[in-house]
């Protein structure tokens, strides 16, 4: 069973949004590491399956990492080990942390 989580809007950042205009730009593999972000963090998810027909990838947490780039076993609800999914229109690219 996955982990039901509210991603963040990736604005900016949107791989989707990126990549509307390359025909070339494949959905994720099994294997293949994406990220979303999830109440400020940067959450990066191993892809286990990709299901075309909703546009959604499902896999494993595999960090969490604040914006200062410091990284966390939890974050509010979400754990490292959580299984997810992640729609398309919620995949981010990722930004370098925060320098204070």
């Amino acid at each position: 069973m996955h982990q039901h989580i509210e991603w963040d809007n990736p604005g900016s950042a949107s791989v989707a949004e990126y990549f509307k205009n390359d025909p070339d730009h494949n959905a994720p593999d099994p294997g293949d590491i994406i990220s979303a972000r999830y109440q400020g963090a940067m959450v990066r998810i191993k892809v286990e399956a990709y299901r075309e027909d909703d546009a959604v990838s499902i896999g494993e947490v595999v960090a969490i990492i604040d914006a200062k780039g410091g990284r966390h076993q939890s974050h509010s609800k979400l754990d490292i080990g959580h299984i997810v999914r992640v729609p398309d229109d919620k995949r981010a690219m990722e930004t370098p942390p925060k320098e204070e």
